[in-house]
């Protein structure tokens, strides 16, 4: 069954008001999550994408964390007993380096800065240092609250925890020094997921949807949504097992942008179309 393209993200950002976690993702289902048409006055800008390239990704990664950096991708995946650090190949997917955390641990979001990896796990409140060369763990540290996603802006790290804001820490000392609430048009936005800086905003997965949001990192506010279903069901369509939409990379030299998804067979280079004439965000 498809759905309007007019009756679910409104549904999708008001459970995210409040959090999917808090009242159960079975109780509203998925096909509650949408978009709807509106006067282009009143919602935030809607873009479709078109695919330039898939690529293989590995279809046991349980990706929670991705990032482009001097020609290859890093990813963090997540589920304890799974959870891995990975240095991997663009073209074939190959995991070229690989350090896995302890089982204990349910890793999540990473980021590089001056020579050093920032991995954090999700309810633990602890994150790891490790070298970017050899991945070698240098430190650990700590957070109050569940840690989700990181990115970079040049000058500061970015987390995301699951409810409606943005962190920022300080990369030398990784103490928090600031946050940012996220908003859609006025109402808290919450399960903010995987994270990359792009242009100077700030792209976000939205947790147990097929959705990125882009948000000013100065207001917090959404300036507007793009629409990844028709890569979920492609992917859903070769009869994997699979799950939601999550991890964005960004190749700032080539001005290319992946994205991928829980246990997808492929990650995929993609550019934004639109907006979409008469669709805006409510």
């Amino acid at each position: 069954m498809r759905f309007r393209f007019g009756s679910v993200l409104a549904a999708a950002f008001a459970l995210a008001s409040v959090g999917l976690a808090s009242v159960g993702l079975a109780s509203v289902g998925l096909a509650a999550v949408g978009l709807a048409a509106a006067p282009a006055s009143a919602g935030v800008p809607v873009y479709g994408v078109t695919v330039v390239r898939a690529y293989p990704h590995d279809p046991e990664a349980f990706t929670e964390g991705l990032f482009w950096l001097n020609g290859f991708l890093y990813e963090s995946t997540g589920l304890e007993g799974k959870s891995s650090l990975r240095k991997v190949e663009l073209s074939t997917g190959k995991v070229l380096q690989s350090r896995p955390l302890d089982s204990k641990y349910f890793g999540e979001g990473v980021v590089a800065w001056k020579g050093k990896l920032v991995q954090l796990t999700w309810k633990s409140e602890i994150g790891f240092t490790y070298d970017l060369a050899t991945f070698k763990p240098r430190a650990s540290f700590h957070y109050a609250g569940e840690g989700w996603a990181l990115t970079q802006d040049g000058q500061r790290l970015i987390m995301s925890d699951g409810g409606p804001q943005l962190r920022f820490l300080d990369p030398a000392s990784l103490k928090e020094t600031g946050r940012v609430a996220v908003t859609h048009n006025g109402r808290p936005l919450a399960n903010i997921n995987e994270l990359e800086w792009v242009k100077g905003e700030v792209l976000a997965n939205i947790w147990q949807t097929n959705f990125i949001v882009r948000i000013d990192p100065k207001t917090g506010k959404t300036t507007g949504v793009i629409d990844l279903r028709p890569l979920a069901e492609m992917e859903a369509a070769k009869g994997r097992q699979i799950d939601v939409l999550n991890g964005i990379a960004y190749d700032a030299v080539h001005d290319r942008l992946f994205v991928t998804g829980k246990l997808w067979p492929d990650l995929y280079e993609i550019k934004l179309t639109g907006p979409i004439a008469g669709a805006e965000a409510n």
